[in-house]
């Protein structure tokens, strides 16, 4: 069966990858960001299965908009990756409570609002929400402090909406990103690093769908990817 999934925060590396991947398998992928024209260049090269939607994730009416394009174009969703994230690098002494506020309507505003307009999709025939994180949801980060504070609150998003949805039919997953993922940029910027310390996004892309063709008998909650050099 052929899925229809929203992608929430498509960027350059992971979120590329993704889109990448869902559409190589025959899924057809609304693409969400606020890069109106990154997201024009993308959805044109990935073909008539993709389509560019700029939405601001935070905004509860651009959100409905968007997903509302999508239905129009490709039928009910039933795949939602929420993916968005943000947050000012600083600790709480640097912080501003607007700076401490975006960072979590980023992550995890944005990511209830997408989930809330999905899951109806969902119900009668079963759906998939995957929710990105990073290390920083299980072991909040020094200097990171909204950042930290937003993953978490998605880490714990995860797990209730899985006990809520699960008995529903609705898979819904956290995956921790427990490294840095390899972009052109991180790469330029770091040329010395040896390629096995980074996560290669392509890779992350494959573990994601096989959380969306995962038996209902075998659902993976929380999905931890690290480099293999990385130590436990």
């Amino acid at each position: 069966m052929a899925h229809t999934a929203v992608i929430a925060g498509v960027g350059p590396g992971l979120g590329e990858s993704l889109a990448r991947k869902f559409v190589d398998e025959g899924c057809r992928v609304g693409l969400f960001a606020r890069s109106a024209d990154y997201l024009e260049e993308l959805a044109s090269d990935l073909g008539d299965d993709a389509l560019a939607v700029p939405t601001d994730i935070t905004d509860p009416e651009a959100v409905e908009a968007g997903f509302r394009a999508v239905r129009d174009a490709f039928g009910p969703v039933d795949v939602l990756i929420n993916h968005a994230s943000g947050g000012s690098w600083k600790g709480i002494r640097e912080i501003s409570p607007d700076e401490f506020e975006r960072a979590w309507r980023t992550s995890a505003y944005g990511a209830l609002l997408c989930s809330r307009e999905a899951v109806d999709d969902m119900l009668d025939d079963g759906g998939t929400i995957i929710f990105t994180g990073a290390t920083s949801a299980v072991r909040g980060r020094d200097g990171a402090l909204g950042f930290s504070a937003a993953k978490f609150a998605v880490r714990g998003m995860a797990e209730s909406m899985a006990r809520e949805l699960g008995p529903e039919g609705v898979h819904v997953a956290h995956v921790v990103i427990d490294g840095q993922i390899e972009t052109p940029q991180v790469r330029e910027s770091q040329p010395d690093r040896d390629e096995d310390e980074y996560l290669d996004p392509d890779a992350i892309a494959d573990s994601y769908w096989h959380l969306v063709t995962q038996d209902r008998s075998a659902w993976t909650l929380e999905l931890d990817v690290r480099p293999h050099v990385e130590e436990f």
